[in-house]
């Protein structure tokens, strides 16, 4: 049994902010994979499904990006997920558009969704984290997560997203390595 978590903001104000990128990847894979409708659970909207073989549950946090590790916990304590089998897709400013990493543990960067996170279930998980650049003028960081993709953004975006999906089977198997590889080089 595996969680795939989207990290973002429920405010469909957010729908398209650089820190929704998250909820656009769960989205995809809920569309691809045909799972189940999104229904309102643990403070989340939660689908279920089977990717390759492999039971999944695929939440989006409705607790806003700060509090995402709240709902994390009631779902695998529920469910009793362990926390390895968890999988989180966030937007990284470090990381150029388009271009993804994917790590076990770690630290937070500064991610306040990561953070609390890590506050609430510990640091034992897999964090895909998706590039979105850099702010390019003099906005802050925060103003940056916070504003719209550009139409050349979210095409690369687009493109990431594909690519993610077409990669799920590497990322079903727990390889980290053959999933980032095969992202990034397309």
């Amino acid at each position: 049994m595996m969680l795939l978590v989207g990290l973002g903001n429920p405010n469909p104000n957010n729908s398209n902010n650089r820190h929704n990128v998250g909820f656009l990847v769960i989205d995809a894979i809920n569309q691809k994979f045909k799972l189940s409708k999104q229904k309102p659970k643990f403070k989340g909207l939660l689908t279920t499904g089977k990717i390759n073989e492999q039971k999944v549950y695929a939440i989006k946090p409705l607790t806003f990006m700060n509090s995402s590790g709240i709902c994390i916990k009631e779902l695998i304590e529920y469910f009793k997920i362990d926390v390895k089998n968890v999988f989180v897709f966030h937007d990284d400013m470090d990381i150029d558009l388009g271009k993804i990493k994917a790590k076990f543990g770690g630290s937070s960067a500064g991610h306040n969704g990561i953070e609390s996170i890590d506050k609430n279930i510990g640091k034992l998980y897999s964090r895909i984290r998706i590039g979105i650049g850099r702010p390019k003028d003099n906005s802050t960081g925060a103003d940056h997560v916070l504003d719209n993709f550009s139409k050349d953004e979210k095409k690369s975006i687009d493109e990431v997203t594909n690519n993610i999906i077409e990669s799920m089977s590497a990322l079903i198997s727990k390889d980290l390595d053959l999933f980032s590889s095969k992202i990034n080089q397309k």
